[in-house]
């Protein structure tokens, strides 16, 4: 009975937390419900090993790890399960219910940096060129939906790598977040926040044209907020895009194991071959810490090396 009544009482904390993130932080669904499973999967192992899961030791962290690392679990997943750990033991001092000081002498397992896949400037070619012919092909029936899909994916592949944006932050864009007359877009990314990313006329002009031409066609006489609707007149999903992806790819006679993310990795990386800072890039990706941008100055160490000749007063 004793057991039961633990077990709710920290089913109860786990909940509360939760909502603390949601409504305080401001947490997507996707990441709470991460946290909730990641979680849920310790206070289970806590409960099995007859632990006190709010006053744990060192020793008992270490022991969850090796029991992930023994069960199969990544090492990044066995990170993401620590650093939701830490994050709950956070709240518990914070909120007075525990003084559990053991997570700050936790390390989690070190992960191998590999550096992000790109596509070259051929394969953005072929890409591109292929969308285009997708078009020209549907012209002569400028009032089907072959061709309104044909705009709307040209606009959504000249969006993904003039901003570099997240797969789920254009998913989610709406009408109002796009500014013609500033040439900009407002994205939302994780946490939801807000960040301004200017906007080249090639995408400018395929996202009039998509607006104009093919969208209306696509959402079926029904009012959306989103930019991006599916074949059924609805909003696309980011699973529903990735396959979109994929099948372009496939189209061009590419690697269809590219994902939209590569896109966002082909962007930073040109953008700063191109002359750009890394905080400029940084804020444009909407990274929180500079240390994730700087992972793409290790794809082209020829420009480090002519940007150090400029810079350095000795060079």
């Amino acid at each position: 009975m004793k057991d039961t009544q633990e077990n709710s009482a920290n089913d109860a904390l786990v909940k509360r937390y939760l909502t603390s993130l949601r409504l305080e932080r401001n947490y997507s669904a996707h990441t709470i419900r991460s946290y909730e499973t990641d979680l849920h999967a310790y206070l289970n192992w806590g409960q099995r090993n007859e632990l006190d899961v709010l006053n744990p030791s060192a020793r008992d962290i270490r022991s969850y790890l090796a029991y992930l690392d023994q069960a199969g679990y990544t090492r990044k997943t066995i990170n993401r399960h620590l650093s939701s750990l830490r994050g709950f033991y956070q709240w518990l001092n914070v909120s007075e219910i525990s003084s559990c000081a053991s997570m700050s002498t936790i390390q989690g397992p070190k992960i191998k940096k590999h550096l992000p896949r790109v596509l070259n400037g051929e394969e953005l070619d072929c890409l591109f060129a292929s969308l285009e012919q997708d078009i020209v092909a549907q012209t002569s029936d400028a009032h089907s939906k072959r061709y309104a899909q044909a705009l709307r994916d040209k606009a959504l592949y000249e969006l993904f790598y003039a901003t570099g944006a997240r797969v789920s932050e254009l998913a989610q864009l709406c009408i109002r977040d796009i500014s013609f007359s500033r040439k900009e877009v407002s994205l939302f990314g994780k946490g939801s926040k807000e960040r301004r990313v200017p906007l080249h006329e090639a995408a400018l002009e395929a996202l009039m044209e998509y607006l104009e031409k093919g969208r209306p066609l696509l959402c079926k006489g029904k009012e959306l907020d989103c930019v991006f609707v599916s074949n059924t007149g609805k909003a696309m999903s980011a699973d529903l895009i990735r396959k979109n992806m994929k099948q372009h790819l496939q189209e061009a006679s590419l690697d269809s194991r590219y994902s939209p993310h590569a896109l966002r990795h082909t962007f930073a990386t040109d953008v700063l071959e191109g002359g750009a800072d890394l905080r400029t890039v940084q804020e444009m990706l909407g990274h929180a810490n500079l240390s994730t941008t700087q992972i793409y100055t290790h794809l082209n160490p020829q420009r480090l090396k002519e940007v150090h000749n400029q810079a350095h007063p000795r060079a």
